[in-house]
């Protein structure tokens, strides 16, 4: 059979593409061979917002609706990056709060993207149950911020509602329910062939090209790459919750599966925890002042590290925000992992990213 060459597009709207990104692939029969992406489908102007808009004390709501899955991450990047400048202090309840939304986010988000690999292994069950039994994350951020998506939990000094002792007790039995869930995702993950096992060796990023193309997060860790900003910052207090960095080795989809998996159950670790051992104290302390001077600051968003730059110059307006988000920097290893691949395996590869482009495009 003669090789013949044909350009595919994938995005920006496709039937296995959530996301506003636009993939052209240059396959060689069935084979992947050459790949180019654009990811410029929904930008919106944020950034430009937020130094022509908005005062300073209010962007923290505004880059919340950046996006709806890691909306507390990029709340709480930005007023961390504010409290530095202008030297708030925060108490440590109110950093224990904020872990326990941050890990929450990583698990609604984590069950979206295993139940979307689900949905593209042709497991439609699995995919309806999953985001069913995620109802009951978004019910405990419901009642933590009054909110299912645009939580507006943080704010510059703290965060702007306490936890009581009926909330937590209500919590800690949604968690359980959720901890028995994710562990019978884990043995379909790992004994079904036709949800997971059939992706090992598929989609595969080595350690060395991990290093090579810079990726992060659960994409980074599943090919060995021990990278995580939870292990690395000391403005969160995860050293005293139980953080467990989670690996694999194998690179693949399966591998990335089984890490997301495995985050799900020490990020419900981590929030049993953090309600059992809450601190007293305020939950708020009055920042003063106006941000004067250059801040940057790192989180562990649910798809790797999250930047924000921030510059102030003594005025209630900002002179520079700048949002470097997960997904961007990842894409170089995505383009990367679909060369050599076969253009059918492309939707479900593409799922194991996680990608957000809502973020990225921002």
């Amino acid at each position: 059979m003669s090789n013949k060459t044909i350009n595919i597009p994938l995005g920006s709207q496709h039937i296995s593409l959530l996301e506003p990104v636009r993939f052209k692939f240059e396959c060689e029969n069935e084979k992947i061979i050459g790949v180019d992406s654009d990811v410029g489908f929904v930008h919106r102007g944020i950034e430009k917002a937020c130094t022509t808009k908005f005062k300073f004390d209010s962007i923290g709501y505004v880059v919340a609706r950046v996006c709806g899955l890691c909306a507390i991450t990029h709340s709480l990047s930005y007023s961390v990056a504010i409290e530095k400048l202008i030297g708030a202090e925060v108490s440590k309840k109110a950093k224990y709060l904020r872990i326990l939304l941050l890990e929450l986010d990583r698990i609604h988000s984590h069950m979206l993207c295993l139940s979307h690999t689900c949905e593209n292994a042709g497991f439609e069950a699995m995919f309806m149950r999953m985001m069913g039994d995620r109802e009951l994350i978004m019910e405990i951020q419901e009642l933590l911020t009054g909110n299912r998506v645009q939580f507006d939990f943080i704010s510059i000094g703290g965060v702007n509602r306490d936890l009581d002792a009926q909330m937590a007790k209500q919590i800690t039995e949604k968690l359980k329910i959720v901890k028995e869930k994710v562990l019978s995702y884990i043995d379909e993950f790992t004994n079904n062939w036709s949800l997971s096992l059939k992706f090992k060796g598929i989609g595969t990023l080595t350690l060395d090209e991990a290093y090579r193309f810079n990726a992060i997060g659960p994409l980074a860790r599943a090919s060995g790459l021990n990278i995580d900003v939870r292990n690395e910052i000391d403005y969160l207090p995860y050293n005293e919750i139980g953080f467990k960095m989670q690996t694999h080795s194998d690179g693949d989809i399966n591998a990335r599966n089984i890490v997301r998996l495995n985050e799900l159950l020490n990020s419900i670790e981590m929030c049993n925890n953090i309600i059992e051992g809450l601190p007293e104290g305020e939950i708020f302390t009055k920042a003063k002042g106006k941000p004067n001077g250059e801040s940057i600051v790192r989180f562990e968003a649910p798809r790797g590290e999250l930047m924000y730059y921030v510059k102030g110059n003594g005025k209630a307006i900002l002179e520079r925000v700048r949002i470097k988000t997960p997904t961007f920097a990842c894409i170089p290893a995505f383009s990367h992992i679909f060369v050599g691949q076969d253009y059918a395996d492309a939707p479900a590869i593409l799922a194991s990213f996680d990608p957000c482009l809502s973020c990225t495009a921002k």
